[in-house]
């Protein structure tokens, strides 16, 4: 009897949620909802853009230098840049339009360079080369990367994975068949993010009242963060330098 019980009581503690892990985000009717809103600007040298050889499958590749400016900036704006509330627990729906991904590659180029899609949803990578690309995609973890997946595309088609990345917002999107093919996917947690306008502007509106972490993700940049209060109905306004 004393072996059943501690069995039992072993049983239970599996049913509980892990320890760190997050819940779920709620989308709830949000009532007199703020906002926050604001600049990214981009503050030290503007460097060029990353220049590299295009060396195999040039009928559809390309042949030459191939420019990747990853540190996109205009009139003192960062740009391909996302602001978004951290750790938001529920609010209003996602966007009907922000659901499954899609990373095309045409011309052994990942396009859009950045896209957004939603955390736990399905991403298509499509290839429409007649080449072999092999999409290789990392969770960014700080300074490290670990692989999503990883999937060979010998010929033009289209394979889906389900994306539900734990610790980070963001994934970097490389061909392991071509070293100058490049991108970027953010992984929304909640639907409280706004990607940078070409003006280096952002709003994130229907905020519930409350005190929130708004933080600044780039590709290659070090982010920030700033504390905000959003009162019913009102505005916080939060300017960002970025530096390189």
């Amino acid at each position: 009897m004393k072996k059943l019980l501690v069995s039992i009581a072993v049983a239970g503690l599996c049913t509980l949620p892990l320890a760190g892990q997050a819940a779920a985000y709620k989308e709830v009717t949000v009532s007199n909802g703020g906002s926050v809103t604001g600049t990214v600007n981009f503050k030290g040298k503007d460097q060029p853009p990353k220049v590299y050889s295009i060396t195999k499958d040039n009928d559809v590749c390309g042949t030459g230098k191939r420019s990747i400016d990853y540190v996109r900036v205009a009139n003192g704006k960062l740009l391909d840049t996302v602001v978004y509330l951290d750790k938001v627990k529920q609010g209003k729906p996602f966007p009907a339009d922000l659901s499954d991904g899609k990373i095309n590659q045409k011309g052994c180029e990942f396009k859009p360079f950045l896209q957004v899609m939603k955390n736990g949803s399905k991403v298509a990578a499509i290839n429409q080369d007649p080449v072999l690309h092999n999409i290789h995609t990392y969770e960014i973890i700080g300074r490290t990367k670990k692989t999503v997946f990883n999937v060979s595309q010998p010929e033009p088609g289209t394979v889906t994975k389900t994306v539900k990345l734990k610790r980070g917002v963001a994934m970097k999107v490389e061909c392991d068949a071509h070293d100058f093919m490049h991108g970027f996917v953010f992984v929304a947690k909640s639907p409280y993010f706004a990607r940078v306008a070409e003006d280096g502007s952002f709003k994130i509106d229907n905020v519930p009242a409350g005190k929130y972490t708004v933080k600044v993700w780039h590709g290659t940049l070090k982010g920030d963060k700033a504390k905000v209060e959003v009162a019913a109905g009102g505005t916080a306004k939060v300017d960002f330098n970025i530096k390189k």
